[in-house]
C-alpha cells in the first residue's frame, strides 16, 4: 500500500517546499533538518500500524495502564543520503536497532547505470519489522537492490519504506518486487523522470545537498 502524505494538507508541505527551494538548499543544515522532520512525521504515522501491549506503570500517586510498543522495529537506512531521515526516525523509535546499507549508481553512460551494494551492517533481521529509509525513490532500482541484499540475511515480518520524494514508475517497480506485506510512505510523488533517471521537478541530489558534493 502506498501512503502519499501530500494528499492531505499538513506541515509536511512546508518542509517539502523548503527541500525543493534552490535558495534554501544553500543551507545544508536546514536541508538535513527538514529531512529529519519529514521522517519524524512518517515515523509517527507508521507507529499507528505497529503492534502494542499494555503495561502497568507506577506513578507517584498510583498505577497507570499504558499502551506501548510490543516490539521495536529495525531502522534500515541507505547510505549516505538516508542518514538525515534515519536521525528523524531514531527520535521516534529511540530504542530501535539500526542497519546500514551502501548503494550507489555506477554509470556506464549518462543514461545507463547499475546499482552496487558494497556494505551491509545489520542486527538480526529475521522475523522483525523493517523500516527502510531513502529520501529519493526515482527508478526503484536502488531500493530493490538493497532489498535483495537484506533478504539474504533475514526474512521480515513487515516492511515500511520511508521516502521524501518518489515517482509513479518507482512505486510500481518497488511494489512488484517487494513482498505484499510492504507499506510505502512518501511525502510527495512527481510525475516526470529524465533520461538520466532524475526526478522532475524533484529537488536535486539529496546526498549532495545534505552532505556535500561527492567527487
Amino acid at each position: 500500500m502506498v501512503h502519499n502524505l501530500s494528499q492531505q494538507d499538513s506541515l509536511l508541505g512546508n518542509y517539502m517546499a523548503e527541500l525543493r527551494d534552490i535558495e534554501i538548499q544553500h543551507d545544508p543544515v536546514r536541508f538535513r533538518l527538514n529531512m529529519e522532520r519529514i521522517a519524524e512525521i512518517m515515523g509517527y504515522e507508521i507507529s499507528k500500524s505497529l503492534p502494542y501491549k499494555t503495561i502497568n506503570v507506577e506513578t507517584p500517586l498510583g498505577v497507570s495502564s499504558d499502551r506501548v510498543l510490543q516490539e521495536q522495529p529495525v531502522l534500515i537506512t541507505i547510505l549516505r543520503a538516508g542518514l538525515a531521515m534515519h536521525t528523524g526516525l531514531m527520535r521516534c523509535f529511540d530504542r530501535a536497532e539500526s542497519a546500514f546499507v551502501s548503494a550507489y549508481r555506477k554509470h556506464f553512460t549518462p543514461e545507463e547505470f547499475e546499482i552496487y551494494v558494497e556494505y551491509l551492517a545489520a542486527p538480526n533481521l529475521d522475523g522483525r519489522i523493517w523500516i527502510i529509509s531513502d529520501p529519493m525513490l526515482a527508478t526503484g532500482n536502488s531500493m530493490n537492490t538493497v532489498f535483495d541484499a537484506l533478504i539474504k540475511v533475514g526474512i521480515p515480518k513487515k516492511i515500511f519504506l520511508v521516502t521524501a520524494l518518489s515517482t509513479h514508475q518507482a512505486l510500481a517497480k518497488v511494489r512488484a518486487h517487494f513482498p505484499p506485506n510492504t507499506d510505502i510512505f512518501t511525502a510527495a510523488i512527481d510525475d516526470e523522470l529524465t533520461a538520466q533517471s532524475y526526478i522532475v521537478p524533484g529537488l536535486g541530489d539529496a546526498g549532495d545537498l545534505a552532505f556535500g558534493v561527492k567527487v
